[in-house]
């Protein structure tokens, strides 16, 4: 959990209101998988559980969410309002963001973390 700082400094280098989102994200993140770990990784805030989770960052327009290419394939329904690429989905910074649905993604990468953590472990 050393790297909370690095996420603190992070959400501190956006105005307020965008601070306020990233918070709030983090939060809902951290609820949905309380056992996960902290980092920053390819500049954004990752939270890892066996490998990593999800990502976020944010941008001039947007909210980036990245919960990899299952994650979005799962939920591929629940985001079709959202731009959405191979790993990642969009969430517009000037709406609320959805973050029933955020957990319940965080939630679905536990479990294939978990469940692929189990597989290698029987191997």
């Amino acid at each position: 959990m050393g790297s909370e700082p690095l996420i603190d400094e992070y959400i501190q280098q956006f105005p307020l209101d965008v601070q306020q989102v990233l918070t709030n994200l983090r939060h809902v993140i951290k609820e949905a998988a309380p056992e996960a770990e902290e980092k920053i990784s390819y500049g954004m805030p990752t939270f890892v559980y066996h490998r990593n989770l999800v990502h976020f960052a944010a941008y001039k327009k947007h909210i980036g969410f990245y919960p990899t290419p299952s994650g979005i394939d799962m939920f591929k329904q629940e985001l079709a309002g959202y731009k959405t690429s191979k790993g990642a989905v969009q969430f517009p910074i000037d709406k609320p963001l959805p973050y029933d649905l955020i957990s319940q993604i965080v939630k679905f990468r536990v479990e294939e973390n978990k469940r692929k953590a189990e597989e290698k472990n029987k191997k």
